[in-house]
């Protein structure tokens, strides 16, 4: 099997970007593809040269979420699912499993030192926005939506829970509670992203803002990320993190009982998929 390669690495005078290409599928997430997702951040964080890192995706959707498919055209082979015992699917492995495949990619990202921005523009679904809340900075697109339907399939929310963090209690609790959407300008109104720019405009005003910020001065870009990233985590950001993925992991657990272990998703996922919502 011949591997496909979804993510593209470029330098644009001190600014790395990372685009994830698979706009046929809405730029949903394989374990292949978080896999090159990941080696791509670290690429950036070890190149000397790079300032800042800018996060995009081509197409009409920033990204669907996990890819569900069970079809993995960038793993070239490479087994990166859990793995079965007895044909079962034990908790502790999937917890294992989405421990280094979901979560540390994620909190990895959001550590990295160097200043980083997303791009978002049209949905952005549940696992989607484990791909932009790591990032320091957001540029929506006036399209943008961002959602977490997994509530349909019994889990209270996606594994890097950050809600309450990035919307505020209330307006993350009628996310989680209704699956439904915020827009870009309710996201801005939240503080949830820094800008909202036509759909035309939103890679050259992510760029402008990257090149602003690979101004500053390197060391104090890494000491001011610290300072914030090390203020929220002393108001509890990482501890509820850590908390909520454990409940997380209730959802997956109360469906593998369910189940017999022989799957981790719920019957309802076909509602899910009928209300436009792909992955978990």
């Amino acid at each position: 099997m011949t591997a496909q390669h979804f993510v593209r690495y470029d330098v644009d005078d001190r600014v790395a970007v990372i685009t994830l290409d698979r706009p046929e599928a809405a730029n949903a997430q394989t374990p292949g593809v978080l896999k090159d997702l990941d080696d791509a951040w670290r690429r950036a964080d070890e190149a000397p040269d790079v300032r800042v890192i800018v996060f995009q995706t081509t197409g009409k959707h920033f990204s669907a979420g996990h890819d569900m498919s069970g079809i993995d055209p960038s793993a070239d082979g490479r087994n990166l699912r859990p793995q079965r015992t007895d044909g079962k699917l034990l908790a502790d492995t999937y917890y294992d499993w989405e421990t280094r495949g979901y979560l540390e990619y994620a909190k990895r990202w959001r550590d990295i030192p160097k200043p980083s921005i997303a791009a978002v523009q049209g949905k952005c679904i549940a696992a989607g926005l484990m791909l932009c809340w790591p990032c320091d900075l957001i540029v929506a697109a006036d399209n943008a939506q961002f959602s977490d339907p997994v509530g349909l399939m019994g889990i209270m929310g996606i594994e890097y829970h950050a809600h309450t963090w990035e919307l505020g209690p209330r307006k993350a609790k009628e996310m989680l509670f209704t699956a439904g959407s915020v827009t870009a300008e309710e996201a801005l109104r939240t503080g949830m992203v820094n800008h909202v720019v036509p759909l035309q405009d939103l890679q050259s005003a992510t760029m402008t803002l990257a090149h602003r910020v690979a101004q500053t001065d390197p060391w104090a870009l890494r000491l001011a990320k610290r300072a914030v990233n090390h203020t929220l985590d002393t108001m509890g950001f990482s501890t509820a993190i850590a908390s909520c993925f454990d409940m997380h992991h209730l959802g997956h657990t109360r469906a593998l009982a369910a189940t017999d272990g022989q799957t981790v998703v719920m019957a309802n996922l076909e509602q899910m998929k009928a209300a436009g919502h792909s992955g978990a």
